[in-house]
């Protein structure tokens, strides 16, 4: 069974730091783009950031370059997102998706991640001020 599972929400003064992490079983990372997108109450959702496991490229949304980092330990088939300086406007439900790279470009990936209809449970990330 193909599944992502996501973990490491959770409750955070502004300024501080969160690691999430998205767990890939059924398949391997290796050959996917992994993306984590979020959505806030009553906003759309909107991809934060997604790293290619085939050539290392990576996206990130303008909101979070710089305070976001994306990495992947593909011998865990685990992608992890470091958040750091986090904002209340970080605050959301973050989800993690996977695309299969074939001949995508990243920026092909994150589109198709947004588009998507089925999701995943996700993660509460809650920034107080």
């Amino acid at each position: 069974e193909v599944q992502l599972v996501e973990s490491g929400g959770g409750l955070v003064q502004a300024g501080g730091s969160l690691r999430l992490s998205c767990a890939a079983s059924g398949f391997t990372v290796d050959d996917y783009d992994i993306g984590w997108l979020r959505q806030a109450p009553g906003k759309e959702r909107e991809a934060v950031s997604c790293i290619s496991n085939s050539d290392g490229t990576t996206y990130y949304a303008d909101s979070v370059k710089g305070r976001f980092t994306i990495s992947s330990d593909n011998a865990k088939n685990t992608v992890y997102l470091q958040m750091n300086s986090l904002k209340p406007e970080d605050t959301a439900v973050y989800y993690c998706a996977a695309v299969f790279k074939g001949g995508l470009t990243t920026a092909q990936a994150v589109a198709i991640m947004e588009g998507m209809e089925s999701w995943t449970k996700g993660t509460l990330v809650t920034v107080s001020s």
